[in-house]
């Protein structure tokens, strides 16, 4: 007998990836690595949607899942591009140094 587990660890297992994306996002400067943070932040919430639709027996959270999915993957083409592009040209940029492009 295969013994399920509760959505309770799922909760606190996302609360503590997206706790660790925030602490990340605040501490370092480096863009690729708060780029990266922000994408472990949008996981830790897929993994509550996904917890609570299954304790629920509903759908909609893993629809929104799939809808969080498509901007994450969106993100990633365009700010990846953007990201990669502006390092090759400084390789010691950081986020501070990527302010200065707003004009």
């Amino acid at each position: 007998m295969i013994a399920a587990i509760e959505p309770t660890w799922y909760l606190l297992l996302a609360s503590v990836l997206f706790a660790m994306g925030a602490v990340g996002l605040l501490v370092r400067r480096n863009p690729l690595i708060m780029f990266m943070c922000i994408e472990l932040m949008l996981n830790a919430a897929n993994l509550t949607f996904v917890a609570m639709a299954t304790q629920l027996g509903d759908i909609n959270g893993q629809t929104a899942v799939f809808f969080v999915l498509v901007v994450a993957a969106a993100e990633v083409v365009v700010g990846l591009g953007i990201i990669v592009s502006i390092l090759r040209r400084s390789p010691g940029a950081t986020a501070d140094d990527l302010a200065e492009l707003k004009g």
